[in-house]
């Protein structure tokens, strides 16, 4: 027995019920028909002339039917007869490295082969232009600097961490994403708080020195599925991000509960979230603070493939898993932290040996209930997806209240093999 289980021989992990979100959302049928729609409305491809590049801009996280939108733009670009090409817009993920930020676009579908268009990664970046009032130099990829024509792809959506009228959208792919490690420090070097200031002034001279044919984005609902797609024209970017995005923050489900005292996360990773697993619905952030479901204690217990070893957010949680931590890679995660200048999110929490120990730490340590009052637990896949999720029995009377919320009312036992790690669930 070691000196953990020796100590955390009396705690136990509580039953679970299994909980399923009713709530209905806005979903489109048919992605790709969609795409092609509001391209060919959007007043813009008239400009193409045959034989003419046109750059595809694409990031680094799972946005809902990215491969087939990129695709679809492909498409249509060809159509018209000119020549698309896409390139990995995603600022210093994958350690800042060219190589790395193209395997990224291959683990969300975007390749050569399914989109027809060759793929040209590079973190070198070309100079376009000085901002005022602040004197930014505005830099943006050197293939795409070259392209006769300029198409961001991106997703309006409220940021991990950026507060103001312009977070995640179409131009924080042109400032952040396009403009590489260049692009992602120099915006976040006067911190978040500046951070959308900075984006609409770096964004809009970016917009004025280049030739931007239009800009794509989508939009999801609280399922992780698109619901719209958006093509504008460069000069209508600014004013249609602001109008979307609170309709963006409005599908978002989040965690429905006013008070957790833990909260279990099976993956964090950046293609999940820039934050690893998103404060939006966490209500942890390193630079914003705790806020709803405020919860006491937060378990990572694992790191995704897609991640690339990149543990970003890491520090988000409290306890995490020796399989969690075994797979970090400073050098693909460090470089985030240096770009963004946040030390809080990339913290080491603590490492327990298995599923079973790190839940019990943190149960252990939690100073809000104890084993006697029961535990307001909820346990997720991860941010992206809370339609199905599980609580502990001192939750089912705030569930019972939400009529959008189902569960059998099954008890489950959460089962772990050998190891201590966490393989199923079974009744109890």
């Amino acid at each position: 027995m070691s000196i953990f289980e020796a100590l955390l021989q009396h705690d136990r992990v509580p039953n679970f019920y299994r909980v399923e979100n009713t709530r209905s959302a806005p979903k489109l049928e048919d992605v790709a028909a969609e795409t092609r729609r509001v391209m060919q409305e959007s007043g813009t491809l008239e400009q193409l002339k045959p034989g003419q590049s046109v750059c595809i801009a694409a990031g680094s996280r799972e946005i809902a039917n990215i491969a087939l939108i990129v695709r679809t733009v492909c498409e249509v670009v060809r159509e018209h007869g000119a020549e698309p090409f896409i390139i990995p817009a995603m600022g210093s993920h994958a350690g800042a490295q060219a190589e790395g930020q193209k395997k990224i676009l291959a683990d969300f579908g975007i390749t050569e082969e399914y989109t027809g268009a060759p793929i040209r990664s590079s973190m070198e970046t070309v100079q376009v232009g000085v901002t005022k009032p602040h004197g930014f130099p505005a830099r943006i990829d050197r293939y795409a600097a070259e392209a006769d024509w300029i198409i961001p792809i991106g997703r309006i959506k409220p940021h991990t961490d950026i507060r103001g009228p312009i977070q995640s959208g179409i131009l924080k792919m042109i400032v952040i994403g396009m403009g590489k490690q260049f692009g992602a420090d120099i915006c976040h070097a006067e911190g978040f708080p500046s951070m959308s200031q900075n984006i609409v002034e770096i964004g809009l001279e970016i917009i004025a020195n280049t030739n931007i044919l239009c800009g794509m984005a989508s939009m999801e609902n609280g399922y992780h599925e698109t619901y719209r797609v958006v093509a504008v024209a460069p000069d209508k970017i600014l004013e249609t991000e602001k109008e979307l995005l609170p309709d963006a923050a409005a599908q978002l489900f989040g965690i429905p509960y006013e008070k957790l005292d833990l909260l279990i996360v099976d993956w964090i990773g950046k293609n999940i979230s820039g934050a690893g697993m998103d404060p939006n619905v966490t209500g942890r952030s390193a630079q914003n603070g705790i806020s709803r479901p405020f919860a006491e204690r937060i378990v990572a217990r694992d790191l995704t493939d897609e991640a690339h070893h990149n543990a970003t957010g890491m520090g988000n949680a409290d306890v995490t898993t020796r399989r969690l931590f075994d797979k970090i890679d400073m050098e693909q995660t460090y470089p985030n932290s240096l770009t963004s200048r946040d030390i809080n999110g990339f913290r080491i929490p603590i490492v327990m040996e298995n599923d079973d120990l790190a839940i019990r730490f943190a149960l252990h340590t939690i100073t809000g209930a104890n084993a006697e009052s029961g535990y307001r637990a909820m346990w997720i896949r991860d941010t992206n997806h809370v339609q199905t999720f599980y609580v502990t029995e001192r939750l089912l009377a705030d569930t019972a209240a939400m009529p959008w919320l189902r569960t059998d009312g099954v008890a489950l036992r959460p089962v772990f093999g050998s190891d201590g790690y966490f393989t199923g669930w079974e009744r109890a």
